[in-house]
């Protein structure tokens, strides 16, 4: 049976599945009810310098949802801790205390002060925790007062933070990195100037969740008034594997541990996290809608996909996609492919007809005989945009072809090249540089 421990940063846990920062890890009844349920480790909730922050009394939450009413996407105003810093740091001490083989680091945003950090350090060290992670995510409620995203978005910013805990702390960092940035790349190059042991990423994104067009307030709101919040859920899931890939692969980042989050509701999200380069996931939306449970699900399925595929460890498939994520300028672009449907499984729904013919190329045709709906792919006109395949409801009903070099590709008629070309040397790029080169 695969062994899904996790040594991430020299902090053991059972699994890779971690709760992040967030409302669930904000008491020691909820940690100790998610270590009972399984979850392999926490990041407890955002601790602050006293006295706490004041959050709203009205609502703090909100959702997108799909038409089946699954929240696809949560966003909340929610600040960091709002209990006394000492009520936080004695729960953290006894919860790691009862279970020494759970993962424990603390997440910290004080203001962006020497003495600050050099205050509230020892004070996390003396709880027994593993680790700490720097918040420089938050989007909101937190910027304005020099703490969170202001810090998140300033490389400089991070890099002085950073090399101050590593100074005044033998705990492990992490780096928190906020998605309200143009290049991630930046931050974590910074980070690990700093000293960071790892970054984990993503934060939440700024967002408005809509508008009451009854009430024309924006929604939720709190007296009539409201505020961006932060974004997360399922729905920033590719945004989120695309930053961590961006670090996996940079020249600069390559080999910095990540703590990957964003959407992770299923243990395919997370292996998925796991091939880009995570050592460990965090997860936030899917226990705030499922409940702590769903932990158990995520175990057995990573487990039995690792058994399937021949995988002993989490370092067995960890990063082995990265290589596969290129810069477009760098994909073949003699590499041809047409779609093919699957008569047998097709359900004559004519979707794929509707968007190809509406929205691409016209190139899947439709025929009716004896009362059957027929669709087929025109390869003289089929680009292999994979948008028919993206559509269609039967899975594996449209597949995606490659031609062999040599077959003639009807939509050009030429014959399929053998050999690599990219659009560095393609002659329609001014900038062409020979193959040679």
């Amino acid at each position: 049976m695969a062994d899904i421990r996790s040594n991430f940063l020299g902090i053991q846990s059972p699994n890779p599945f971690w709760l992040a920062s967030a409302p669930p890890t904000d008491k020691e009844i909820n940690v100790t009810r998610a270590f009972e349920a399984g979850w392999g480790g926490v990041v407890w909730k955002t601790l602050g310098e006293d006295p706490p922050v004041v959050n709203v009394n009205g609502p703090r939450y909100s959702t997108l949802m799909s038409q089946d009413r699954r929240v696809i996407g949560l966003n909340n105003i929610e600040l960091i801790t709002d209990r006394p810093l000492h009520t936080n740091l004695e729960e953290i001490k006894r919860v790691k205390r009862n279970w020494p083989d759970r993962a424990m680091i603390v997440s910290l945003m004080v203001p962006c002060e020497e003495q600050s950090w050099k205050n509230i350090l020892p004070q996390v060290e003396d709880t027994g925790a593993d680790g700490i992670e720097l918040n420089f995510g938050c989007p909101h409620g937190m910027s304005e007062r020099g703490m969170g995203a202001a810090v998140g978005q300033v490389p400089e910013y991070i890099q002085m933070v950073t090399a101050w805990c590593k100074h005044y702390s033998k705990l492990p960092v992490i780096v928190k990195l906020t998605p309200n940035i143009t290049d991630v790349r930046h931050p974590a190059r910074a980070a690990k100037a700093g000293g960071a042991d790892a970054v984990s990423l993503i934060n939440t994104i700024n967002s408005i969740m809509g508008v009451d067009l009854d009430r024309m307030v924006m929604s939720p709101s709190t007296d009539g008034w409201g505020s961006h919040g932060g974004y997360c859920g399922p729905a920033v899931k590719p945004i989120a594997l695309n930053m961590v890939a961006e670090i996996a692969r940079d020249a600069q980042t390559a080999g910095l541990p990540i703590s990957g989050i964003g959407g992770i509701t299923t243990w395919r999200d997370a292996a998925e996290y796991i091939a880009l380069g995570c050592g460990t996931v965090q997860v936030c939306t899917a226990a705030m809608v499922y409940g702590f449970k769903i932990v158990q699900d995520m175990c057995d399925g990573l487990s039995n996909f690792m058994d399937e595929h021949g995988y002993a460890t989490l370092d067995d498939f960890k990063g082995q996609a990265v290589p596969t994520v290129k810069d477009w300028k760098n994909l073949n672009l003699n590499h041809i492919e047409k779609a093919v449907i699957n008569q047998d499984a097709c359900i004559q729904c004519g979707r794929c007809h509707v968007v190809c013919e509406d929205t691409s190329h016209q190139a899947i045709t439709f025929t009716k005989e004896g009362g059957v709906r027929k669709f087929e792919i025109n390869e003289a006109e089929c680009v292999g945009c994979n948008l028919c395949v993206s559509i269609c409801p039967v899975p594996e009903c449209i597949t995606m072809r490659a031609l062999s070099p040599g077959e003639v590709d009807q939509r050009t008629g030429q014959p399929v090249p053998a050999e690599y070309a990219n659009w560095t040397t393609h002659p329609n790029n001014p900038q062409q540089v020979s193959a040679a080169a």
